[in-house]
């Protein structure tokens, strides 16, 4: 059983200068523990940032403390929108107006999904050749895990790279972030035995929450849009010619789809911020406001619209 506790902040003090950590036992006494600290924390002695409830645990013969700080976001205004459009490679972004004038568009490569598909394949190739008892072979399964460890290392190192290139570019143009509400991506088996061997490790989703929670703490705003279509429709009225899978002539102009996909996405950000409710988060309650009845989650409906599409008739007739 793991020895964890969760701290409420009336049972413990801190003393950020010292380093210290002050936790209250039984019969008023206090045990003092000395923190290591490190120098990314720095930034929470400002002021601005108050500690919350803490977790300490204590495991192979040492203690753990995680502390949370909390301060209050005043979200900005924004001038302009960014449509963030996630792709294996690279991440592309458009940015536009509040008159859906295009600004500026970007390109960040995204190099760390190749590379732990490499040491991913590495282990699988492992596995291959010793596929009965490499669970028994300590060499193997040392070499296993370092390979999927630094996979995973990977492809947070870059997702923060990634994030923090998106939040640079949202903060010099004071924007709000689009992102597409990506949903059932890697149970979707539409794309051939190669895709679906590399979605998952695509971290989109990581992506997403690491740029929304560092906008948070710099006051922008992050909503999420349905990406149908997105990368099939002209955002610019003009006439869209596709050159292949990845290219399209889009007028006088020939472009990539992501273009064409971040485009769209802030153009459906610039119209939910206009006129009608905005999903700000995939997993927010808010987000069955901008659902039909029928696929929020409320069985009822879903069980009200079944039927009534089993029976075309009493809709024309207008029976209930």
């Amino acid at each position: 059983k793991k020895l964890t506790a969760r701290i409420h902040t009336l049972d413990y003090k801190i003393e950020l200068d010292k380093k210290t950590l002050r936790v209250a036992v039984l019969r008023d006494k206090w045990v003092e523990l000395k923190l290591k600290w490190y120098s990314y924390l720095n930034k929470y002695l400002d002021g601005s940032w108050r500690p919350g409830e803490i977790l300490l645990s204590y495991r192979c013969g040492r203690f753990y403390v995680y502390i949370t700080f909390h301060r209050d976001v005043v979200l900005r205004e924004p001038r302009v929108v960014m449509g963030v459009d996630l792709n294996f490679n690279n991440i592309t972004y458009t940015i536009i107006n509040l008159n859906s004038e295009l600004i500026s568009i970007g390109v960040i490569p995204f190099k760390g999904l190749k590379r732990a598909l490499h040491l991913r394949k590495l282990a699988e190739d492992l596995q291959r050749r010793h596929p009965r008892n490499w669970r028994f072979l300590k060499w193997a399964r040392r070499a296993r895990a370092k390979w999927l460890s630094k996979a995973r290392n990977i492809l947070v190192d870059t997702a923060h790279y990634v994030s923090k290139r998106l939040m640079e570019v949202a903060r010099e143009h004071n924007a709000v972030i689009v992102f597409e509400d990506l949903e059932k991506i890697k149970e979707n088996n539409n794309g051939g035995k190669k895709l679906s061997w590399e979605k998952p490790l695509w971290c989109y989703r990581r992506i997403q929450e690491y740029t929304e929670y560092k906008a948070l703490l710099e006051g922008i705003k992050t909503i999420y849009v349905n990406p149908a279509r997105t990368s099939k429709k002209s955002p610019n009225d003009r006439k869209i010619k596709f050159i292949n899978y990845r290219f399209v002539q889009l007028g006088e102009v020939v472009t990539t789809r992501d273009v064409v996909a971040s485009w769209n996405l802030a153009l459906k950000g610039l119209k939910r911020m206009k006129g009608s409710r905005v999903k700000w988060s995939p997993d927010s309650p808010r987000s069955e406001a901008v659902k039909n009845p029928s696929q929020a989650g409320e069985p009822r409906n879903k069980e009200i619209f079944k039927n009534i599409y089993s029976y075309p008739q009493i809709i024309a007739s207008g029976k209930p």
